[in-house]
């Protein structure tokens, strides 16, 4: 469903280890907002709720609930370190149809 690159799972680990809580999984949903419609919403999550589609990918859970699922299907999530907007995670998503000028908004 959702997959974790090996460079993004690093960076998860490094984070949640900074944090003290190195149980912890990535929260991962599509959210209304932004210039196209939607965006996504990355956080963290000590347990799944009801309802939640859990994978793991390379040592990492990640949650994500049913309303986000059918836009994330097949989706990889990348850390990137050498953008012009910084460093951060970056989505690769088959679903996407239109993304605004920025990349932060997309249309599925």
């Amino acid at each position: 469903m959702i997959t974790l690159t090996e460079t993004a799972a690093k960076k998860v680990m490094d984070l949640r280890l900074e944090e003290g809580k190195p149980e912890r999984g990535l929260r991962v949903r599509v959210v209304g907002g932004g210039c196209s419609g939607m965006s996504y919403e990355l956080g963290w999550e000590d347990q799944a709720a009801e309802g939640d589609n859990v994978v793991e990918s390379q040592g990492v859970k990640v949650y994500v609930d049913k309303q986000s699922a059918p836009y994330l299907a097949g989706s990889e999530i990348d850390f990137v370190d050498n953008t012009m907007m910084g460093a951060g995670f970056a989505i690769k998503n088959p679903n996407v149809k239109s993304s605004c000028g920025c990349g932060q908004s997309h249309q599925f």
